[in-house]
């Protein structure tokens, strides 16, 4: 059976795709127009254009396109989606933002204090493992998914999580860097580490653990989520299994294999730029490096 009877609103997300538009209008005002109402500021870059605009499309096509209706109906779009979402869209936001901008949020007085601790690398690791792993527990998932505030609620706890622990590798002030070099890459290493757990009780259960995906009723409240309650009420569906051909096991059993996928395709790239980074700067600041490395045995020598 196809998606469209689900109508337009369902696919296409009109109202989310309205915010995003105001949203990067309010970009380009904030970053271009009004720049030099800030106290230092500078041009705009293209690639921080590219960036932002990018994680705005993205974001769009992760929850506002029928990739988010499928992701109620198949548990593999759903981690598509959640792979997406939190391991993808964050750093492109964080790096289309300029530095004067982010110096500005991060100094408001409400943030100022908060902002240092949820970012600290083991912190903030700590805290997007275990809304992650949390948010995938069957009986909490079943629940988050049958109430449309609840839902709201912890998908942005989800995404600011995910903000906060992508803080220590993507450097929004280049001058207040989290972590250096090869911190950076066992970083990333860490959390592909911690997220495996999840991952791994997802592909290797002997039974479909989620009602959300299983059980009609559930699944039919679970829908209201992204269709229109009259929309629903006008159609006679008996489950998911109308728009698949997957049982629920291989669904379940793809949607953790796609999201372990993604995410190391997307850390290798990372580990990638980082490594050639850091290689860089030790090929350019050799001499420095080496003349560092000798006074400080020259003043260990000295003790």
């Amino acid at each position: 059976m196809s998606i469209s009877i689900f109508g337009f609103q369902a696919l296409w997300s009109p109202i989310l795709l309205g915010l995003l538009v105001c949203i990067a209008i309010l970009y380009f005002l904030i970053t271009v127009k009004w720049r030099n109402d800030f106290k230092v500021s500078e041009p705009l870059k293209r690639k921080e254009a590219v960036f932002f605009v990018s994680g705005l499309l993205l974001l769009y096509i992760v929850k506002g396109s029928p990739l988010d209706l499928m992701a109620h109906i198949m548990f593999t779009f759903h981690m598509v989606q959640m792979a997406l979402l939190l391991l993808l869209v964050p750093p492109l936001l964080m790096k289309g933002i300029p530095w004067w901008v982010w110096k500005v949020v991060i100094e408001l007085p409400v943030l100022r204090k908060v902002i240092p601790f949820l970012t600290k690398p083991l912190f903030s690791l700590v805290l997007f493992t275990m809304t992650f792993s949390l948010y995938h527990i069957p009986l909490v998932f079943d629940a988050i998914k049958m109430n449309e505030v609840l839902h709201g609620t912890y998908t942005l706890l989800l995404f600011f999580a995910a903000v906060f622990m992508w803080w220590s590798i993507v450097d929004v002030i280049e001058s207040e860097k989290k972590l250096h070099g090869l911190k950076k890459i066992g970083f990333i290493v860490a959390s592909a580490i911690l997220i495996t757990p999840a991952c791994a009780l997802i592909i290797f259960s002997n039974s479909p653990m989620y009602d959300t995906y299983t059980d009609s009723d559930v699944w039919l409240k679970n829908m209201e989520l992204c269709v229109p309650s009259d929309t629903l009420a006008g159609l006679s569906l008996s489950g998911p299994e109308l728009f698949s051909n997957l049982d629920p096991l291989e669904d379940q059993q793809l949607g953790g294999i796609v999201m372990k996928i993604i995410q190391e395709l997307i850390y290798a790239a990372f580990l990638f730029s980082i490594f050639f980074a850091w290689y860089k700067n030790e090929q350019d600041n050799a001499d420095e490096i080496t003349q560092k490395a000798l006074d400080d045995l020259k003043v260990q020598a000295k003790l």
